[in-house]
C-alpha cells in the first residue's frame, strides 16, 4: 500500500490482527492506524472468534504460532466453516512446509519476522482487494438469485433453453408451444432478470448454477 493508497480506497475495511505478542499486536495497529486503516487486535484465535464482527470487507493478519489453536490450524477452521476470509501470515518461526501448507489453502501471503513495513501493508491491501471483490460476487450472485425467483415456470422453462443456445423456433418446438409465445416470454424473462443482451442472460445463468 502506497503514502496515497490509505482507507480511502478500501472504504470501512478493517484489519484484525491476532498475536499473542502485546507488543506486537500495538506496533502494528499503530502502523495501520498510520495509513487510515481500522485496526483490531486478539491474543488468541479464540479471542477472535468470541468477539461481534461487522458485516464490512476485511482480511486478517494471523500469527501462525500462538497459545492454543495455531493460526494454520484456525485458517483450516474457517475454511471448514465456510468463512473464506483472506488471512496474511506473519512468524518468527516459519519454514517452507508451514509457508506451502498456507498458501495452498488460501492465505494471500506468508511473512517472515522481522518484514518491512509495505511488504506487510501491500499484503493488507491485496487481502482486501480480494475481500471486497469476493462480497461483489457474492451480493451479484444474490441479486441473480432474487430475479430468478419473479420468473414464473415458463419463463424458467424459456431461460433453460435459450442460455443453451437454442433458438425461438427450436424452443417453440421443444416447449410445445408457438413461435410468437417464446418470442414473449423470452422478453419477459430479459426484462425480469434485468438482462440487457444473450451474454448477460448467459452470465446470469452461471451464478445460478454455481449454487445449485
Amino acid at each position: 500500500m502506497s503514502a496515497s493508497a490509505t482507507a480511502a480506497d478500501l472504504e470501512q475495511s478493517i484489519v484484525y490482527v491476532i498475536d499473542d505478542d502485546p507488543s506486537v499486536r500495538a506496533a502494528l495497529e499503530d502502523l495501520l492506524s498510520s495509513v487510515g486503516l481500522e485496526a483490531r487486535s486478539f491474543g488468541s484465535a479464540a479471542e477472535f472468534q468470541r468477539a461481534e464482527h461487522p458485516d464490512t470487507p476485511s482480511c486478517l493478519v494471523l500469527d501462525v504460532r500462538m497459545p492454543g489453536v495455531s493460526g494454520l490450524d484456525f485458517q483450516q477452521d474457517l475454511m471448514r466453516k465456510g468463512e473464506p476470509r483472506p488471512i496474511v501470515f506473519i512468524t518468527a518461526h516459519g519454514d517452507v512446509e508451514m509457508c506451502a501448507r498456507a498458501m495452498k489453502a488460501g492465505a494471500v501471503d506468508f511473512l517472515m519476522k522481522p518484514f518491512r513495513d509495505q511488504d506487510l501493508l501491500d499484503a493488507i491491501q491485496a487481502a482486501l482487494q480480494k475481500d471486497q471483490a469476493r462480497r461483489r460476487e457474492t451480493a451479484t450472485a444474490d441479486e441473480v438469485r432474487r430475479r430468478y425467483q419473479g420468473l414464473n415456470a415458463g419463463e424458467r422453462d424459456v431461460l433453460a433453453l435459450v442460455v443453451a443456445g437454442r433458438l425461438n423456433k427450436q424452443i417453440a418446438a421443444d416447449l410445445g408451444l408457438s413461435e410468437i409465445t417464446v418470442k414473449v416470454r423470452r422478453g419477459q424473462l430479459m426484462r425480469k432478470m434485468g438482462a440487457s443482451s444473450l451474454a448477460d442472460l448467459v452470465k446470469m445463468a452461471a451464478h445460478l448454477a454455481e449454487v445449485e
